[in-house]
């Protein structure tokens, strides 16, 4: 039998309802702390590029103190659909919004009701949170007299019955949205709608406003092509502060890591910060305190918030059974100029940038800190994607998920333990650009089905041209800056990876 239809049909024989079953009586369960910085590059990180002109002394401890993963990436180059895949196991393209973002007004994207890691592990008698930077849409109540903008036959509509955003105009924001954190498998949420540069700035707290956003703001740094302390212009919380933000959610993940270590059941916290994505808003001491300009110096501030989370742990007595992961939601938005300004790469040595198919557009930094089981000071080379989170939860419980959950989901437990260099039934990993390109990877093997990076490097797309290639080939172990394109050399490897692609795609249908 075919590996994939294997995996499925197993997960249907042990499938056992709509919720979490357990197999036997639970281990010890680790708090697990997981942090994602916002378009943070593989380059960005010290102890990945040490030729890097950026400091991250609390990240690098970090990776001392657990595993270093150096072939880690994001599902999809770009926000919205990398969190997705976190949350449910599940690529973005299989979902409601096949390819994209969402703005800030944008529909919840995870239906209610569906799988998430946080309902995993609330069934499993944990306390769940999401502090920071939400981005996976919001149902925001819609004023009588504008309901027709729900019709199907909106034009704005997608085909799977999404809207990618709506006239602030329609809502009625004195009534909580839903959809929000508290639908999906969390019990507590403190949150930013979407990115720090997109309406509405303000937050919400257990789903609700905690603010209207009477006020507005004109937006700032209009005119740098999205990069500087840009943000566009929209509705505003009158009391909400830009620069306040990434310290206001580091404080509230500090005070609620405190809280949860008082209590006697086990704890997740989601800690998607908003940082480094733009506004680039460095404040304090890290003014002026990398040599990559705005934005080493808030990537510094990322790191700062880092240890202070990694300082909350430790002083609290919990750090020897709390899993920390540190990851990055895709790669950086940082142009050739910027790099040739700074003389920093913040993709390391791999070619594009966020948005791309090629590696610098989705190879991420990913450090794992667990002392209960995690050997210190370790690297591994193991191919992953953030869609592992669902099923690593589920291996370190000893827990079944439902069937057909987290079909994209394979566990990095026994990668983290040492106990292999490979991740058990992972074949491949299928990564997405921010036009629909999908690439897919095995082994040294690389295959994009286009031309052009799919993204914001150029050439962004081009079309084939008869005897020409019609997408691209790369070995990464020969080749890892993806400079040769071997499509025609090897015609073999492009249709086994086109086949083993087009399986992957059949393994689940789209819901």
């Amino acid at each position: 039998m075919n590996s994939f239809l294997f995996k499925n049909t197993l997960l249907c024989l042990i499938g056992l309802g709509s919720v979490v079953q357990p197999i036997r009586a639970q281990p010890a369960q680790p708090n697990i702390v997981y942090i994602l910085a916002d378009d943070l590059g593989y380059g960005d990180v010290s102890i990945y590029n040490p030729d890097g002109r950026i400091n991250t002394p609390h990240i690098d401890a970090l990776a001392k103190q657990g595993m270093r993963f150096t072939d880690a990436h994001a599902p999809t180059s770009v926000c919205t659909p990398t969190r997705y895949a976190i949350m449910t196991g599940t690529y973005a393209w299989r979902s409601r919004l096949p390819v994209g973002v969402l703005r800030g007004y944008g529909r919840a994207i995870i239906p209610q009701g569906s799988f998430t890691v946080g309902t995993l592990l609330q069934q499993q008698g944990y306390r769940t949170a999401v502090i920071g930077k939400w981005h996976l849409g919001l149902d925001w109540a819609v004023k009588e007299a504008h309901r027709d903008v729900l019709d199907p036959s909106n034009p704005q509509m997608n085909e799977f019955g999404l809207l990618k955003d709506m006239n602030p105009e329609y809502i009625d924001f004195t009534k909580p949205p839903a959809g929000g954190p508290l639908s999906l498998g969390f019990d507590y949420s403190f949150i930013l709608p979407a990115s720090l540069d997109m309406e509405p700035y303000c937050y919400l707290e257990r789903d609700t406003l905690i603010e209207l956003p009477t006020a507005h703001t004109p937006g700032n740094d209009l005119n740098t092509g999205y990069t500087g302390a840009f943000w566009r212009a929209g509705k505003m919380a009158p009391s909400f502060e830009f620069d306040r933000v990434l310290p206001t959610f580091t404080d509230k993940a500090v005070q609620y890591i405190g809280q949860q270590a008082k209590q006697p059941q086990p704890f997740f916290l989601y800690l998607p910060l908003p940082a480094p994505h733009t506004p680039w808003l460095p404040t304090g001491d890290q003014r002026g305190a990398s040599n990559a300009g705005d934005y080493g110096d808030y990537v510094q501030m990322v790191d700062d918030a880092v240890g202070r989370v990694l300082r909350a742990i430790d002083s609290l007595g919990i750090a020897k059974n709390t899993l920390v992961v540190f990851t990055s939601d895709n790669g950086p938005y940082w142009r050739p100029q910027f790099a040739e300004r700074f003389h920093h790469r913040a993709t390391g040595p791999y070619r594009g940038m966020k948005g791309d198919a090629w590696e610098g557009g989705h190879r991420i930094p990913f450090i794992v800190r667990w002392p209960a089981a995690v050997q210190p000071g370790t690297t591994s080379d193991a191919l992953t994607t953030l869609a592992n989170l669902s099923a690593t939860c589920a291996a370190i419980l000893q827990t079944r998920m439902p069937t057909d959950a987290a079909p994209d989901s394979y566990s990095i437990l026994p990668v983290l333990k040492g106990e292999t260099d490979d991740i058990p039934g992972q074949h491949a990993v299928v990564h997405q650009a921010s036009n629909g390109y999908l690439a897919i990877r095995k082994g040294p093997w690389k295959l994009i089905d286009g031309l052009g990076s799919g993204g914001f490097s150029e050439p962004q797309r081009e079309e084939p041209v008869p005897g020409g290639p019609a997408g691209q080939l790369y070995n990464l172990e020969k080749d890892p800056q993806e400079t040769t394109n071997r499509y025609q050399q090897f015609p073999d490897k492009v249709k086994e990876l086109h086949a083993l692609l087009d399986e992957i795609k059949g393994m689940h249908k789209t819901h």
